[in-house]
Protein backbone atom coordinates (compact mmCIF):
# COMPACT_ATOMS: atom_id res chain seq x y z
CA UNK A 1 0.00 0.00 0.00
CA UNK A 2 1.19 3.47 -0.83
CA UNK A 3 1.47 6.07 1.90
CA UNK A 4 -0.56 8.83 0.26
CA UNK A 5 -0.01 11.24 3.13
CA UNK A 6 3.75 10.96 2.65
CA UNK A 7 3.39 11.52 -1.12
CA UNK A 8 1.22 14.59 -0.47
CA UNK A 9 3.79 15.95 2.01
CA UNK A 10 6.61 15.32 -0.48
CA UNK A 11 4.66 17.19 -3.17
CA UNK A 12 4.15 20.22 -0.92
CA UNK A 13 7.85 20.20 0.03
CA UNK A 14 8.79 20.10 -3.66
CA UNK A 15 6.60 23.12 -4.39
CA UNK A 16 8.27 25.05 -1.56
CA UNK A 17 11.73 24.13 -2.88
CA UNK A 18 10.76 25.13 -6.44
CA UNK A 19 9.69 28.56 -5.19
CA UNK A 20 13.33 29.21 -4.27
CA UNK A 21 14.91 31.21 -7.10
CA UNK A 22 18.45 30.20 -6.10
CA UNK A 23 18.27 26.56 -7.30
CA UNK A 24 20.11 25.76 -10.53
CA UNK A 25 18.22 25.21 -13.82
CA UNK A 26 19.36 21.58 -13.91
CA UNK A 27 18.13 20.88 -10.38
CA UNK A 28 14.88 22.76 -11.10
CA UNK A 29 14.18 20.57 -14.12
CA UNK A 30 14.64 17.41 -12.02
CA UNK A 31 12.42 18.71 -9.21
CA UNK A 32 9.73 19.92 -11.63
CA UNK A 33 9.58 16.48 -13.21
CA UNK A 34 9.24 14.86 -9.79
CA UNK A 35 6.59 17.37 -8.69
CA UNK A 36 4.61 16.73 -11.87
CA UNK A 37 4.79 12.99 -11.21
CA UNK A 38 3.55 13.42 -7.62
CA UNK A 39 0.77 15.72 -8.82
CA UNK A 40 -0.42 13.13 -11.33
CA UNK A 41 -0.35 10.39 -8.70
CA UNK A 42 -2.32 12.45 -6.20
CA UNK A 43 -4.85 13.56 -8.82
CA UNK A 44 -5.49 9.97 -9.92
CA UNK A 45 -5.72 8.76 -6.33
CA UNK A 46 -8.35 11.42 -5.60
CA UNK A 47 -10.40 10.37 -8.65
CA UNK A 48 -10.17 6.71 -7.67
CA UNK A 49 -11.26 7.34 -4.07
CA UNK A 50 -14.22 9.50 -5.19
CA UNK A 51 -15.31 6.91 -7.76
CA UNK A 52 -15.03 4.08 -5.23
CA UNK A 53 -17.27 6.07 -2.84
CA UNK A 54 -19.79 6.70 -5.62
CA UNK A 55 -19.91 3.01 -6.58
CA UNK A 56 -20.41 2.00 -2.94
CA UNK A 57 -23.17 4.59 -2.52
CA UNK A 58 -24.97 3.37 -5.66
CA UNK A 59 -24.68 -0.24 -4.46
CA UNK A 60 -26.44 0.77 -1.24
CA UNK A 61 -29.14 2.62 -3.22
CA UNK A 62 -29.57 -0.44 -5.43
CA UNK A 63 -30.79 -2.54 -2.49
CA UNK A 64 -33.59 -0.03 -1.86
CA UNK A 65 -34.90 0.26 -5.43
CA UNK A 66 -36.90 -1.86 -7.86
CA UNK A 67 -37.90 -1.74 -11.51
CA UNK A 68 -36.51 0.89 -13.90
CA UNK A 69 -34.63 2.85 -11.22
CA UNK A 70 -32.84 -0.33 -10.12
CA UNK A 71 -31.79 -0.97 -13.72
CA UNK A 72 -30.39 2.57 -13.97
CA UNK A 73 -28.33 2.06 -10.82
CA UNK A 74 -27.01 -1.25 -12.17
CA UNK A 75 -25.95 0.41 -15.45
CA UNK A 76 -24.26 3.29 -13.61
CA UNK A 77 -22.38 0.89 -11.32
CA UNK A 78 -21.18 -1.14 -14.34
CA UNK A 79 -20.01 2.00 -16.18
CA UNK A 80 -18.25 3.38 -13.11
CA UNK A 81 -16.54 0.02 -12.53
CA UNK A 82 -15.08 0.21 -16.06
CA UNK A 83 -13.86 3.76 -15.39
CA UNK A 84 -12.32 2.61 -12.10
CA UNK A 85 -10.46 -0.19 -13.89
CA UNK A 86 -9.02 2.26 -16.42
CA UNK A 87 -8.00 4.73 -13.68
CA UNK A 88 -6.19 1.97 -11.79
CA UNK A 89 -4.38 0.95 -14.98
CA UNK A 90 -3.32 4.55 -15.54
CA UNK A 91 -2.09 4.71 -11.94
CA UNK A 92 -0.11 1.50 -12.46
CA UNK A 93 1.50 2.99 -15.58
CA UNK A 94 2.72 5.90 -13.45
CA UNK A 95 3.95 3.69 -10.62
CA UNK A 96 5.54 1.19 -13.01
CA UNK A 97 6.50 3.42 -15.96
CA UNK A 98 6.19 2.28 -19.55
CA UNK A 99 9.14 2.21 -21.92
CA UNK A 100 10.01 5.87 -22.61
CA UNK A 101 10.29 4.95 -26.31
CA UNK A 102 6.67 3.70 -26.58
CA UNK A 103 5.40 6.95 -28.10
CA UNK A 104 8.07 7.01 -30.84
CA UNK A 105 7.84 6.24 -34.54
CA UNK A 106 9.85 3.22 -35.73
CA UNK A 107 12.08 1.79 -38.42
CA UNK A 108 11.14 -1.78 -39.30
CA UNK A 109 13.78 -3.96 -40.96
CA UNK A 110 12.47 -7.14 -42.59
CA UNK A 111 14.88 -9.76 -43.99
CA UNK A 112 14.27 -13.12 -45.64
CA UNK A 113 15.83 -15.96 -43.65
CA UNK A 114 15.85 -19.66 -44.51
CA UNK A 115 13.65 -20.66 -47.41
CA UNK A 116 15.00 -18.78 -50.43
CA UNK A 117 12.32 -17.29 -52.70
CA UNK A 118 9.51 -18.39 -50.38
CA UNK A 119 11.09 -16.54 -47.44
CA UNK A 120 11.38 -13.43 -49.62
CA UNK A 121 7.70 -13.70 -50.59
CA UNK A 122 6.68 -14.01 -46.95
CA UNK A 123 8.83 -10.98 -46.10
CA UNK A 124 6.67 -9.04 -48.58
CA UNK A 125 3.51 -10.48 -46.98
CA UNK A 126 4.66 -9.41 -43.50
CA UNK A 127 5.31 -5.89 -44.74
CA UNK A 128 1.80 -5.76 -46.25
CA UNK A 129 0.38 -6.94 -42.89
CA UNK A 130 2.20 -4.15 -41.04
CA UNK A 131 1.16 -1.66 -43.69
CA UNK A 132 -2.54 -2.50 -43.29
CA UNK A 133 -2.27 -2.28 -39.49
CA UNK A 134 -0.57 1.11 -39.87
CA UNK A 135 -3.31 2.34 -42.22
CA UNK A 136 -5.96 1.43 -39.65
CA UNK A 137 -4.08 3.55 -37.07
CA UNK A 138 -3.47 6.43 -39.52
CA UNK A 139 0.31 6.04 -39.36
CA UNK A 140 2.39 7.14 -42.35
CA UNK A 141 4.72 4.61 -43.99
CA UNK A 142 7.66 5.14 -46.31
CA UNK A 143 10.11 2.57 -47.72
CA UNK A 144 13.73 3.67 -47.23
CA UNK A 145 15.63 0.70 -48.62
CA UNK A 146 14.71 -2.56 -50.36
CA UNK A 147 16.15 -5.46 -52.31
CA UNK A 148 13.40 -7.06 -54.39
CA UNK A 149 13.37 -10.53 -55.99
CA UNK A 150 12.25 -11.18 -59.56
CA UNK A 151 8.95 -12.74 -58.38
CA UNK A 152 7.88 -9.91 -56.06
CA UNK A 153 9.42 -10.82 -52.74
CA UNK A 154 11.91 -8.90 -50.60
CA UNK A 155 15.33 -10.17 -49.62
CA UNK A 156 15.39 -7.17 -47.29
CA UNK A 157 13.33 -4.06 -46.71
CA UNK A 158 13.62 -1.09 -44.36
CA UNK A 159 10.54 1.09 -43.80
CA UNK A 160 9.71 4.05 -41.56
CA UNK A 161 6.38 3.97 -39.70
CA UNK A 162 5.59 7.49 -38.53
CA UNK A 163 2.93 8.11 -35.88
CA UNK A 164 1.96 8.18 -32.21
CA UNK A 165 2.68 5.05 -30.11
CA UNK A 166 3.97 3.01 -33.07
CA UNK A 167 6.79 1.48 -30.98
CA UNK A 168 4.33 0.54 -28.22
CA UNK A 169 2.59 -1.87 -30.60
CA UNK A 170 5.29 -2.90 -33.06
CA UNK A 171 8.22 -3.49 -30.71
CA UNK A 172 6.96 -7.03 -30.11
CA UNK A 173 7.53 -7.88 -33.79
CA UNK A 174 11.31 -8.11 -33.33
CA UNK A 175 12.47 -11.68 -33.78
CA UNK A 176 12.12 -14.69 -36.06
CA UNK A 177 8.79 -15.28 -37.81
CA UNK A 178 8.21 -18.84 -39.10
CA UNK A 179 5.82 -19.59 -41.98
CA UNK A 180 4.42 -22.97 -42.99
CA UNK A 181 2.67 -23.10 -46.37
CA UNK A 182 2.81 -24.45 -49.91
CA UNK A 183 5.04 -22.01 -51.83
CA UNK A 184 3.90 -20.57 -55.14
CA UNK A 185 7.10 -22.03 -56.57
CA UNK A 186 6.27 -25.59 -55.36
CA UNK A 187 4.71 -27.77 -58.06
CA UNK A 188 4.16 -30.91 -55.93
CA UNK A 189 2.06 -29.16 -53.26
CA UNK A 190 4.42 -29.92 -50.38
CA UNK A 191 4.33 -27.65 -47.30
CA UNK A 192 7.58 -25.76 -46.74
CA UNK A 193 8.84 -24.03 -43.61
CA UNK A 194 10.61 -20.70 -44.06
CA UNK A 195 11.67 -17.88 -41.77
CA UNK A 196 11.83 -14.11 -41.86
CA UNK A 197 13.62 -11.91 -39.32
CA UNK A 198 12.20 -8.59 -38.18
CA UNK A 199 13.97 -5.82 -36.27
CA UNK A 200 12.01 -2.87 -34.87
CA UNK A 201 14.04 0.22 -33.99
CA UNK A 202 12.51 3.27 -32.27
CA UNK A 203 13.26 6.62 -33.87
CA UNK A 204 15.83 8.40 -31.71
CA UNK A 205 16.83 12.02 -31.27
CA UNK A 206 20.29 13.52 -31.04
CA UNK A 207 19.81 13.80 -27.28
CA UNK A 208 19.36 10.00 -27.11
CA UNK A 209 22.60 9.21 -28.92
CA UNK A 210 25.31 11.40 -30.45
CA UNK A 211 27.40 10.48 -33.49
CA UNK A 212 30.81 11.97 -34.20
CA UNK A 213 30.80 13.12 -37.87
CA UNK A 214 34.45 12.05 -38.16
CA UNK A 215 33.31 8.44 -37.51
CA UNK A 216 31.24 8.42 -40.70
CA UNK A 217 32.09 7.59 -44.29
CA UNK A 218 29.42 8.83 -46.68
CA UNK A 219 29.16 7.60 -50.27
CA UNK A 220 26.67 8.68 -52.94
CA UNK A 221 25.57 6.67 -55.95
CA UNK A 222 22.75 6.43 -58.46
CA UNK A 223 19.41 5.03 -57.32
CA UNK A 224 18.01 1.82 -58.75
CA UNK A 225 14.51 0.41 -58.96
CA UNK A 226 11.19 2.23 -59.40
CA UNK A 227 11.33 5.99 -59.69
CA UNK A 228 10.60 7.03 -63.24
CA UNK A 229 12.76 9.32 -65.31
CA UNK A 230 14.89 10.53 -62.38
CA UNK A 231 16.33 7.06 -61.61
CA UNK A 232 19.95 6.52 -62.68
CA UNK A 233 20.30 10.18 -63.74
CA UNK A 234 21.65 11.71 -60.51
CA UNK A 235 23.76 10.51 -57.58
CA UNK A 236 20.90 10.80 -55.07
CA UNK A 237 21.24 7.50 -53.18
CA UNK A 238 23.32 7.62 -50.00
CA UNK A 239 25.37 4.99 -48.16
CA UNK A 240 26.66 5.78 -44.65
CA UNK A 241 29.24 3.62 -42.89
CA UNK A 242 29.78 4.03 -39.14
CA UNK A 243 33.51 3.23 -38.99
CA UNK A 244 33.81 2.23 -35.27
CA UNK A 245 31.02 -0.38 -35.49
CA UNK A 246 30.96 -1.20 -39.19
CA UNK A 247 27.20 -0.51 -39.37
CA UNK A 248 26.13 0.30 -42.95
CA UNK A 249 22.95 2.20 -43.85
CA UNK A 250 21.66 3.04 -47.32
CA UNK A 251 18.71 5.15 -48.45
CA UNK A 252 17.38 5.83 -51.94
CA UNK A 253 13.80 6.72 -51.06
CA UNK A 254 14.00 10.39 -52.09
CA UNK A 255 15.20 12.05 -55.30
CA UNK A 256 17.15 14.50 -53.14
CA UNK A 257 20.58 13.45 -51.90
CA UNK A 258 20.18 15.73 -48.86
CA UNK A 259 16.88 14.11 -47.85
CA UNK A 260 18.29 10.61 -48.33
CA UNK A 261 21.28 11.50 -46.18
CA UNK A 262 19.02 12.82 -43.40
CA UNK A 263 16.89 9.65 -43.45
CA UNK A 264 19.95 7.39 -43.51
CA UNK A 265 21.37 9.21 -40.47
CA UNK A 266 18.06 8.64 -38.64
CA UNK A 267 18.26 4.90 -39.36
CA UNK A 268 21.90 4.83 -38.22
CA UNK A 269 21.02 6.59 -34.95
CA UNK A 270 18.23 4.07 -34.34
CA UNK A 271 20.50 1.07 -34.98
CA UNK A 272 23.28 2.37 -32.75
CA UNK A 273 20.81 3.24 -29.97
CA UNK A 274 19.26 -0.23 -30.16
CA UNK A 275 22.70 -1.83 -30.05
CA UNK A 276 23.57 0.11 -26.90
CA UNK A 277 20.24 -0.75 -25.32
CA UNK A 278 20.72 -4.46 -26.04
CA UNK A 279 24.16 -4.31 -24.39
CA UNK A 280 22.68 -2.70 -21.27
CA UNK A 281 19.83 -5.21 -21.07
CA UNK A 282 22.22 -8.14 -21.54
CA UNK A 283 24.38 -6.81 -18.73
CA UNK A 284 21.34 -6.43 -16.47
CA UNK A 285 20.25 -10.00 -17.19
CA UNK A 286 23.76 -11.25 -16.43
CA UNK A 287 23.78 -9.35 -13.15
CA UNK A 288 20.50 -11.02 -12.20
CA UNK A 289 22.11 -14.35 -13.14
CA UNK A 290 19.50 -15.06 -15.77
CA UNK A 291 20.39 -17.16 -18.75
CA UNK A 292 20.70 -15.00 -21.85
CA UNK A 293 20.72 -17.91 -24.31
CA UNK A 294 20.78 -16.87 -27.94
CA UNK A 295 18.97 -13.61 -27.26
CA UNK A 296 15.38 -12.65 -28.02
CA UNK A 297 16.23 -11.53 -31.56
CA UNK A 298 17.30 -15.05 -32.50
CA UNK A 299 14.30 -16.84 -31.04
CA UNK A 300 11.21 -17.91 -32.96
CA UNK A 301 8.42 -15.61 -31.78
CA UNK A 302 5.52 -16.58 -34.02
CA UNK A 303 4.40 -19.31 -36.43
CA UNK A 304 2.06 -18.70 -39.38
CA UNK A 305 0.45 -21.96 -40.57
CA UNK A 306 -1.46 -21.24 -43.78
CA UNK A 307 -2.97 -24.72 -44.46
CA UNK A 308 -4.68 -24.61 -41.05
CA UNK A 309 -5.37 -20.84 -41.16
CA UNK A 310 -3.61 -20.68 -37.79
CA UNK A 311 -1.15 -18.26 -36.19
CA UNK A 312 0.57 -18.89 -32.83
CA UNK A 313 2.53 -16.41 -30.74
CA UNK A 314 5.01 -18.46 -28.71
CA UNK A 315 5.58 -15.79 -26.04
CA UNK A 316 1.97 -15.64 -24.86
CA UNK A 317 0.83 -19.07 -26.19
CA UNK A 318 -1.99 -17.31 -28.04
CA UNK A 319 -3.28 -19.30 -31.02
CA UNK A 320 -5.78 -17.79 -33.46
CA UNK A 321 -7.67 -19.60 -36.20
CA UNK A 322 -7.93 -16.50 -38.37
CA UNK A 323 -4.57 -16.16 -40.09
CA UNK A 324 -6.30 -14.81 -43.21
CA UNK A 325 -7.59 -11.82 -41.20
CA UNK A 326 -4.28 -11.33 -39.36
CA UNK A 327 -2.46 -11.01 -42.69
CA UNK A 328 -4.97 -8.28 -43.57
CA UNK A 329 -3.82 -6.27 -40.55
CA UNK A 330 -6.15 -7.62 -37.83
CA UNK A 331 -3.29 -7.94 -35.31
CA UNK A 332 -4.78 -6.68 -32.04
CA UNK A 333 -5.54 -10.17 -30.69
CA UNK A 334 -1.80 -10.90 -31.01
CA UNK A 335 -0.43 -7.56 -29.83
CA UNK A 336 -2.73 -6.69 -26.91
CA UNK A 337 -1.81 -9.83 -24.87
CA UNK A 338 1.87 -8.88 -25.33
CA UNK A 339 1.16 -5.37 -24.06
CA UNK A 340 -0.63 -6.84 -21.04
CA UNK A 341 2.26 -9.25 -20.44
CA UNK A 342 4.66 -6.31 -20.38
CA UNK A 343 2.33 -4.54 -17.92
CA UNK A 344 2.47 -7.60 -15.64
CA UNK A 345 6.25 -7.73 -15.91
CA UNK A 346 6.42 -4.06 -14.90
CA UNK A 347 4.34 -4.80 -11.79
CA UNK A 348 7.14 -7.07 -10.58
CA UNK A 349 9.60 -4.18 -10.58
CA UNK A 350 10.12 -1.52 -7.93
CA UNK A 351 7.49 1.20 -7.63
CA UNK A 352 8.71 4.60 -8.82
CA UNK A 353 7.48 7.59 -6.80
Amino acid sequence: MLDWESINKEYKDLLITLSNSSISPKERAVLQKKASHCSQLLGLHKEIVELEKLIEQNKQNLTKEEGELRTLYEEEIANDAKKLLELNKTLEDLLYPQDKMDERSVFIEIRAGTGGQEAALFAADLFKMYLKYAEAHHWKVSILEFNETDIGGYKELVAFFDGKNVYKYFKYESGVHRVQRVPKTEASGRIHTSTVTVAVLPEVEEVDISINPSDLRIDVYRSSGAGGQHVNTTDSAVRIIHIPTGVVVTCQDERSQIKNKAKALKVLQARLYESEREKREAQERAERKQQIGTGERAEKIRTYNFPQNRVTDHRTNVTLKKLDLVMLGDMDDLLLPLIEKEREDRRKKEIII
